[in-house]
């Protein structure tokens, strides 16, 4: 039995309101709306088979809005990120942090999982990988409440964190051999990819800032899909198009400069600015709640309660999380709380593990792991923020305690 057209709009509206709800409540509650778009979809999956209705298989279309929904995420990260003097510590200490993190927990996962499971490394670095990016989707929404400084390293770090993962998975799944002359072919297309970007990116704005129709914001965003689409044709790690056009945008004084000053005024740049940033969150919005929903329905609640599936997954959690307190508390030695635990998991893994070619996928993991991962990292996070309190709050508190005795 299908669903009737009015019902699936309904349908459709509702989630969307209920998401907005979710954002309302994470806020007030800090547990992230994540947990709450995929307990939804597993409720729709319930509840439609309890009512008769036929099970969807919606994986394709999973994997159609996580590409649609990993250029948006990180254009909408790139959009945040001001790029100055001041903030070149911050910078070179959050693309540390994120790199250093993820080589760490993509190598000690990809031994347990190899170890564990029989495979060859190479095959469990395949899976390694994705569950080693932090989820820039779920931990930039979170963060609203923290202080400056900390909002900052996290949007940075993770935005870092997507890109290198992004980076590595796609060298992995390219090549099937790995030596000196694979990786000197890699770093070629990285070089050709940032190369395109530039262009693409001058090119972009050029359209951007003559345009005389309101009606811009889709026509770019459909020109930077397609580049995107084309460099992943050709493999070139296309993600770094998307964020050079976005730090080229929200730092356009930096870039437009000499012959180039005549694309546009630095008025009609904030202008532009402006209206991409807020298109950008609506349009991320949008996707994640329909992608997380998805994923929600897409899951198998029998596969997560296997005792291995639970054993190994709190073996990849705990070493992601030994990884990132070593790094923190030793070498950029700064507070842990709760930047220890804002590691959660979410698009970008899943839709990298849905990315595995078909030639390198193994029966013998099971996606009850990449779902057991998702959920604790998020329960994670929202343990960090439900207790964390600002000094100022912490001040408030002691103030009102020494009044009241």
């Amino acid at each position: 039995m299908s669903l009737p057209t009015h019902t699936v709009i309904i349908l459709l509206s509702g989630i969307v309101i209920l998401s907005y709800l979710f954002n309302m409540v994470s806020r007030k509650t800090k547990i992230p709306a994540v947990l709450l778009l995929i307990g939804t979809g597993i409720a729709i999956k319930y509840l439609s088979a309890y009512y008769g209705y036929v099970e969807q298989d919606v994986n394709k279309l999973v994997k159609i809005l996580g590409a649609i929904g990993l250029i948006m995420i990180v254009l909408e990260a790139a959009l945040d990120l001001d790029v100055n003097r001041k903030k070149l510590k911050l910078i070179r200490d959050s693309f540390l942090s994120a790199g250093v993190i993820f080589a760490v927990s993509a190598t000690a996962i990809a031994w347990l999982i190899s170890y564990w499971l029989g495979e060859s490394v190479r095959m469990a670095a395949v899976y390694a990988v994705p569950m080693s990016i932090i989820s820039s989707a779920i931990v930039i929404p979170s963060t609203s409440h923290l202080p400056e400084h900390k909002k900052e390293f996290i949007i940075y770090e993770s935005s870092f964190s997507d890109i290198i993962g992004i980076m590595v998975f796609n060298y992995l799944v390219m090549n099937s051999v790995l030596n000196l002359q694979s990786i000197g072919v890699f770093a070629a297309s990285v070089g050709l990819a940032i190369l395109i970007s530039v262009l693409a990116s001058f090119m972009l704005l050029y359209i951007l800032a003559k345009i005389s129709i309101d009606l811009k914001f889709f026509l770019l965003f459909a020109m930077l899909a397609l580049v995107y689409s084309a460099g992943e044709l050709i493999h070139i790690p296309a993600l770094l198009i998307v964020l050079v056009f976005g730090l080229v945008l929200n730092n356009s004084h930096l870039f437009l400069r000499g012959r180039f000053r005549s694309l546009a005024t630095h008025e009609h740049m904030e202008g532009i600015l402006s209206l991409m940033k807020s298109i950008t969150a609506e349009t991320s919005f949008l996707i994640r709640t329909f992608f997380f929903i998805l994923f929600g329905y897409s899951i198998q609640l029998s596969l997560v309660a296997e005792r291995q599936v639970i054993v190994l997954g709190t073996l990849i959690v705990l070493i992601l999380l030994g990884a990132r307190f070593l790094y923190l508390r030793f070498i950029l030695r700064s507070n842990l709380f709760p930047e220890l635990f804002l590691m959660p998991r979410g698009l970008v893994t899943i839709l990298l593990f849905y990315s595995i070619p078909a030639a390198q996928v193994t029966g013998s993991f099971s996606v009850g792991v990449l779902f057991y991962v998702v959920v604790v990292t998020s329960l994670f996070m929202m343990a960090g923020l439900l207790f964390f309190k600002p000094k100022e709050e912490q001040q408030e508190i002691a103030e009102v305690s020494g009044e009241a005795n």
